[in-house]
């Protein structure tokens, strides 16, 4: 039993009960067992989360298919020849499906390893669950039951007829044309993929540009590659109504001053996803939502025996930090009177992989503005830096944001090729909350990708300096 533990005060099934069991579940329960707990995880299944059965990894799989047809496609500029590639979605669609089981079977082992009831959970108290007609008492909980789709009341949606993200990850037959409603990272991955597939694609987004939640000048770059193989894109807009006629989907919707219509086969919905609480008592349990469970950095929420994590709380539906977040919360709710692990968002990264990849970490220039931090922003393209040029990946920028006053890194973003992985060199010095002047200082091997950081960086020492 973990050091600190008092299981004197009542009579417990289990010292802590996860209620789901994908990556924030899971992260949750394994520390809780390493600090000595007897745990329990309740998931209805099916087993292995969002990421590994409809996110991360499914929607990564086949998105390589379509990077490869587009290199494919590009053969001639590299002095190459090549037959016009087909697509076999069918035999994407089988391999996608080969490699989940592989990790989902990986992952059902995992949980196995606990105390599992497979079944829906609720509370009925502040301390007790009801699971498959049985009750379940625990010193703790922690709350990591995900996501679910959201199903906006847009006038004629449920009447026409749409798939959603999980769908398009199963689809058999291809489509010959598709509106996709919403610009955000999951709808631009998707329409990108079948867009290159040879679907006819035309994109609906509300706000000015996609990835609404980052800076504009990182979105851009993806628009326009978005345009040249062919989307039909429209930003700036407020969706009317959908309706149906002759086997195709209209879209009715405004687009600056013009009243327009989109028409395709399919609409694939892709206008967010919401905390997944449906069904479980909160309000019996006493825990506090607004649209999502609210928790405080430690992960706690109004019950301080009760913990959230990962896309349940709406903080940051991102999986490595659904993984902190979860271990902090085991950790905490073993030992309920000690000092706390708290959650720290500096280093909160994002990746969208369309191409070119959308990259960002910790903070946004459009935050810095919003929150008045003071900060200097520079930038490189990748059309003008040596090995980007041989690789013919000439779209995009890497960008970094200093402290004017001490050159610490205090954010970045990177659209372009492997952006993806190029963050994460600017992550290991942020966390040791290194400078542009030391980043400009470390060596980079040429000619490579990595290279480009060092010329925002020198950019910004020398304006430091200046000043």
């Amino acid at each position: 039993m973990a050091k600190g533990y008092d299981m004197a005060a009542s009579s417990t099934d289990h010292d802590v009960i996860v209620v789901g069991g994908g990556s924030a579940g899971y992260a949750a329960a394994r520390t809780a067992r390493d600090e000595g707990a007897d745990v329990a995880i309740v998931d209805p299944g099916p087993l292995g989360g969002l990421c590994i059965l409809r996110g991360c990894m499914p929607s990564k799989s086949v998105l390589r298919s379509s990077d490869v047809m587009s290199l494919i496609r590009r053969a001639p500029e590299f002095g190459l020849s090549a037959p016009e590639p087909g697509a076999d979605l069918e035999a994407i669609i089988d391999r996608k499906d080969r490699l989940i089981r592989e990790f989902a079977d990986y992952r059902v082992e995992q949980l196995r390893g606990f105390t599992l009831y497979e079944a829906p959970a609720r509370f009925t108290g502040s301390r007790e669950i009801e699971v498959a007609g049985r009750r379940l008492r625990a010193r703790a909980f922690v709350i990591a039951t995900g996501s679910a789709i959201s199903r906006p009341p847009i006038p004629g949606l449920e009447e026409t007829g749409f798939i959603t993200s999980d769908d398009a990850l199963d689809l058999r037959d291809l489509p010959a044309s598709m509106v996709v409603l919403g610009g955000g990272p999951i709808a631009c991955e998707l329409a990108q993929f079948y867009c290159r597939l040879g679907v006819r694609t035309v994109m609906i987004q509300r706000s000015g540009h996609i990835l609404s939640q980052t800076d504009e000048d990182l979105a851009r770059p993806v628009e326009a590659r978005f345009r040249e193989e062919g989307m039909e894109l429209y930003t700036g807009t407020k969706l009317h109504r959908l309706e149906r006629a002759n086997g195709e989907a209209t879209v009715h919707f405004r687009h600056g001053e013009e009243e327009r219509t989109a028409s395709g086969q399919v609409v694939f919905q892709a206008l967010g996803r919401r905390p997944n609480t449906d069904g479980l008592g909160l309000d019996a349990a006493g825990v506090e939502v607004d649209r999502r469970v609210l928790v405080d950095d430690a992960m706690r929420t109004s019950q301080p025996h009760i913990f959230a994590a990962g896309d349940v709380n709406g903080l940051h539906e991102i999986v490595h930090i659904a993984v902190v977040q979860g271990e902090a919360a085991g950790y905490n709710a073993v030992h309920l009177q000690g000092e706390p692990r708290r959650v720290d968002s500096r280093l909160d990264m994002a990746v969208t992989f369309t191409d070119p990849a959308v990259a960002t970490l910790g903070r946004l220039e459009r935050q810095c503005r919003a929150e008045g931090i003071p900060y200097l922003a520079a930038s490189y393209p990748f059309d003008d830096h040596g090995k980007s040029m041989t690789l013919g990946e000439l779209h995009g920028h890497a960008k970094i944001l200093c402290d004017p006053a001490t050159g610490e890194i205090l954010g970045a973003g990177i659209v372009g090729p492997e952006a993806g992985e190029l963050i994460h060199e600017l992550a290991a010095v942020m966390y040791f909350r290194g400078t542009v002047q030391q980043l400009m200082e470390i060596p980079h091997y040429h000619p490579t990708l990595a290279e480009i950081l060092t010329y925002p960086a020198e950019e910004l020492a020398d304006r430091r300096q200046g000043d």
